[in-house]
């Protein structure tokens, strides 16, 4: 793949079937995707540059990194499992400490928490890549070489973008590429920084709404069922008697006799989704920037607005953050509380795109010349991703 993408380069990364392959070149497709466009805007931030990071991000879920090891701890270490223990002994289990911490620790399966997560995030991943990064590549073969201001060929290349409102129309998308192909020509640096801007929110704004269910689920993959999680712990604690340990709490349940385990295992369950949520919601509702920055999105943007964004002028923009910005000229209570609500996501990500719009760090690669020339081939690079 040369240094700008084409629309069978995106189309062939994401016939990749390994998850964490498909997601490095994905990241580093956006970073090409990202420079192709600053050679005609300057250091204007596109909605690639930020697609870049927030892509990498993802590759961390995706790949599991540092997270079996923090849900293993959280679930060994649950403080009602030695009540388990004393439960199940006293109940007629015949397995000893260790054997029944273990059957606990296996039937709470941290791990099936992460799978889930980590599938949500690279189908997210390869959804929004597959629709918008092909966009992309396809304005670049159709307009970006543009060296004047041709209406009819911007106005054919949105015509095949679906009319109406996300997640199955694309007006937002087909705005947002007129307003980049606009910019090409504009000679007004605060102008175009605006137009920029308006175009990146449109396109974050598409994106959001596609990317709805994958959220959702990625955030309550922390989720057990009750029903099923009982049945397997008691087959654990119980070996070849599960069946009877069912039989007898039913019968207590049904004599309104106190069970020792009813409220043990709800406990052990709600802990161990608490727990699970919190590390996937640390691990989701954090993206990390070029030199060691971490925006955690569950706290206000710590960045001001660029000079050129504080006042804006352009209605369209104005009118814009005035339907998804309770607070459009301010980066107050811009945290987002619950991540899987989509106004809470548009309100971090809109004051993100305006505070880093000139960033120049935001420019630089995601990986070094040696890791690209060997995620390129299909194969994972060592050192840090």
């Amino acid at each position: 793949m040369g240094n700008l993408p084409t629309v069978a380069d995106i189309d062939q990364i994401c016939t990749l079937t390994n998850p964490v392959i498909r997601n490095l070149q994905i990241t580093q497709c956006y970073h090409e995707l990202a420079a192709a466009m600053t050679a005609r805007t300057g250091i204007s931030a596109n909605w690639c540059t930020f697609a870049t990071w927030a892509s990498k991000q993802a590759g961390q879920t995706i790949r599991k990194q540092d997270f079996a090891r923090t849900l293993e701890g959280i679930s060994l270490t649950a403080p009602v499992v030695p009540d388990i223990t004393a439960a199940a002994k006293a109940f007629g289990s015949k397995r000893s400490d260790g054997e029944i911490r273990e059957s606990v620790f296996e039937v709470l399966n941290p791990l099936a928490a992460l799978d889930r997560a980590s599938d949500a995030v690279g189908r997210g991943n390869k959804k929004v890549f597959e629709e918008i990064g092909r966009e992309f590549a396809r304005f670049y073969d159709t307009c970006l070489h543009d060296s004047v201001f041709d209406a009819d060929k911007i106005a054919l290349f949105c015509e095949s973008l679906r009319p109406g409102e996300p997640p199955d129309g694309q007006q937002y998308l087909r705005q947002a590429f007129k307003f980049y192909y606009q910019a090409f020509f504009e000679n007004d640096l605060k102008t175009r920084a605006e137009m920029m801007l308006l175009a990146n929110i449109m396109i974050g704004f598409h994106e959001q709404t596609r990317l709805q269910p994958e959220i959702a689920e990625a955030m309550n993959a922390a989720l057990i069922d009750r029903r099923e999680f009982r049945r397997q712990l008691l087959n654990a604690l119980f070996p070849n008697r599960g069946w009877f340990a069912q039989l007898r709490l039913f019968f207590k349940r049904l004599l309104g006799r106190p069970s020792p385990f009813d409220p043990l295992l709800d406990r052990l369950l709600t802990e161990a989704r608490r727990q699970a949520h919190l590390v996937i919601t640390k691990y989701l509702m954090t993206i990390e920037l070029p030199h060691g920055l971490l925006l955690r999105l569950g706290e206000d943007v710590p960045a001001e607005f660029p000079t050129s964004l504080q006042q804006l002028v352009l209605l369209d923009l104005v009118s814009l953050l005035e339907k998804i910005d309770p607070t459009p000229n301010s980066t107050h209570d811009s945290r987002a509380v619950d991540w899987a609500l989509l106004p809470d996501r548009l309100h971090f990500i809109v004051d993100m795109f305006r505070c880093y719009h000139e960033s120049a760090d935001l420019f630089e690669p995601p990986f070094t010349a040696a890791q690209v020339e060997i995620l390129k081939t299909g194969r994972l690079p060592d050192g840090r991703l």
